[in-house]
């Protein structure tokens, strides 16, 4: 097993504002996943070369962003993988399902419209294999790869629309999103694999047909909120 790489030294005055670059950017890159612990207050000190009041400092100001969590007793935990997707976390994380979708509804259709235009093959030809793995997640009763295809799927027409920060925006409503519709999968006659925008979205992203695009990402969400309306949720 490879050996994670140090942080670089802070060589200039020791500022918290560089520290909170230097922590945000290996978050950002992925290098400290989400749900993980970072390095404990010495070994920051030590890999950035900074006072220890310094990194207090900065983890106080990342965590009241929503970036990272201060457990005590325990350390310092990544929350979210950037500052707004931890605000919309601690923010909207107990919001319904019903107050999300109409978020989404505008977020879904434009992005729709605009992935008609843009979209080249290869992000079609992914699109299409998520929902093939999608279907398969749900004929075969594995829920958790279900919600996790469809949510590929639905930030895949984000980010062909082209457009980073609407696909960062999308993105973003992820885990407030997943845990509103938790209560979906045993409702009575929810249909996971419906394919109304889905496989009829993916054929008018093919077909570039902008305006029946944003009309089938819209029929998807209009179809999940007639399920929230009825006290019987539906994605």
């Amino acid at each position: 097993m490879s050996k994670e790489p140090a942080l670089e030294p802070v060589r200039r005055p020791a500022l918290s504002d560089e520290v909170i670059h230097r922590i945000r950017a290996r978050i950002a890159s992925g290098d400290w996943p989400v749900g993980t612990r970072i390095p404990p207050e010495p070994e920051l000190m030590r890999q950035l070369q900074v006072a220890r009041g310094t990194v207090r400092e900065a983890v106080r100001a990342l965590a009241h962003t929503g970036l990272l969590e201060v457990r005590r007793g325990d350390g310092t935990y990544v929350r979210a993988k950037s500052e707004l997707s931890g605000a919309v976390a601690r923010l909207y994380g107990d919001s319904d399902l019903g107050q999300l979708l109409e978020v989404r509804e505008g977020l879904d259709a434009q992005a729709a419209r605009l992935a008609a235009v843009r979209a080249d093959e290869s992000a079609l030809d992914t699109l299409h294999h998520t929902l093939e793995r999608r279907a398969a997640a749900w004929h075969a009763g594995d829920f958790e790869a279900w919600v996790e295809a469809d949510w590929a799927f639905h930030c895949g027409v984000a980010d062909a629309s082209g457009n980073p920060l609407l696909a960062e925006l999308y993105r973003n409503l992820a885990g407030p999103l997943r845990t509103a519709m938790a209560g979906a999968w045993a409702t009575p006659g929810f249909q996971g694999a419906d394919p109304v925008g889905h496989e009829t979205l993916l054929t008018a992203l093919r077909a570039g047909d902008a305006a029946e695009a944003g009309r089938q990402a819209a029929a998807n969400v209009s179809d999940t909120r007639a399920w929230d309306d009825d006290g019987a949720r539906r994605a």
